[in-house]
C-alpha cells in the first residue's frame, strides 16, 4: 500500500454503488469485469493462492483488527467503510468485516487430461459451490460449467465454495462441443445404470458429469458418456442431492486410486 486508506461514509460513493450491484446480481461480474469477495476466510484463501486483489474494503470494525488490516494491505488500494454501509454489501446474516474486489478472471479453454467435473445446467448456487469444494479436495483440478449453469463467480457460489475457486481451473458458459478437448472418458450417474460406482474400476483420469437438479443429465450429453454408474441407496430414497452425489462419486475415484 503506497498511501493511507480512503474513508467512505456516503452511500452514493461510486465504488459502493458498483459493489452493491455486484452483490445483488449473480452474473454481474461478467459485465462489470470485477468480482466481490466477502469475508476473512475467502480473502485469505485468495492471497494464499497468489491472487492479488485490486482493492480491499474494511468496515470500521474491521479496521480496528490488526490482522485484518494486514490482510487488506495485500491490495494496492484500501478503503475503510462505515459499518452500516459495509453491511449493505453483505449477503451474510452477520456481515463480514473485510472484502476484496478482484479483476474478473479471464475466460480459459478446456484443458486436456486434467481430471474434471462437468456441471450440466445446475441451478442452485449452494450445490455448485459445494461441488467445487469437493472437486478441489478430492483431486479434480478442473470444473466445466456448461451453458445454463449458475454463475461460478457469483457471491453465493463463492461463499459455498469456501475458497475452492482459487484451487481450480474454471471454465464456464461453454457448449457440449467444448468437451471434445478433454480427451478422457465422461462418466455419469444414473439410477437406472446396471453397475454401481464400486463395481469394477472407474476410468482415470475421467470427467464426472453432474446434471440438472430436477432433469438430470441432458440426453445429448449422456450419449457422450463412456459409462453410467448408479449410487446404491438401500434406504429407498428416490435420489440424492446432486452435491452429495458428486462427493460420493469423486471420493470413489480417489478411493480406487488408493
Amino acid at each position: 500500500m503506497t498511501s493511507g486508506p480512503e474513508h467512505i461514509s456516503a452511500r452514493s460513493n461510486p465504488l459502493l454503488v458498483r459493489l452493491r450491484k455486484l452483490a445483488q446480481d449473480p452474473g454481474g461480474y461478467r459485465r462489470a469485469g470485477s468480482v466481490w469477495l466477502e469475508g476473512e476466510h475467502l480473502c485469505e484463501a485468495c492471497v494464499a493462492r497468489g491472487v492479488r486483489p485490486a482493492q480491499a474494503l474494511l468496515s470500521e470494525r474491521g479496521a480496528a483488527d490488526p490482522g485484518l488490516r494486514a490482510l487488506a494491505a495485500r491490495a494496492p488500494r484500501v478503503a475503510i467503510v462505515a459499518d452500516a454501509l459495509f453491511a449493505q454489501l453483505s449477503g451474510l446474516e452477520s456481515p463480514g468485516r473485510i472484502g476484496f474486489v478482484l479483476d474478473a478472471p479471464e475466460a480459459v479453454a478446456v484443458a486436456a487430461g486434467l481430471p474434471t467435473v462437468v456441471l450440466d445446467r445446475l441451478q442452485d448456487a449452494g450445490n455448485v459451490g459445494s461441488i467445487l469444494r469437493s472437486a478441489a479436495a478430492l483431486g479434480f483440478g478442473q470444473v466445466i460449467a456448461l451453458k445454463g449453469t449458475a454463475a461460478l463467480w457469483s457471491p453465493k457460489v463463492l461463499r459455498a465454495g469456501m475458497g475452492a475457486h482459487f484451487a481450480l481451473r474454471l471454465v464456464e458458459g461453454v457448449g457440449l462441443e467444448a468437451l471434445d478437448a478433454l480427451s478422457m472418458p465422461l462418466v455419469a450417474t444414473s439410477s437406472h445404470a446396471e453397475h454401481s460406482i464400486a463395481d469394477g474400476a472407474l476410468p482415470w483420469p475421467c470427467a464426472w458429469v453432474l446434471g440438472h437438479e430436477g432433469q438430470g443429465v441432458d440426453a445429448a450429453l449422456l450419449a457422450r458418456c463412456a459409462e453410467t454408474r448408479r449410487i446404491p441407496q438401500p434406504g429407498g430414497e428416490e435420489s440424492l442431492n446432486v452435491a452429495a452425489a458428486a462427493a460420493i462419486c469423486l471420493y470413489e475415484s480417489l478411493r480406487q486410486r488408493g
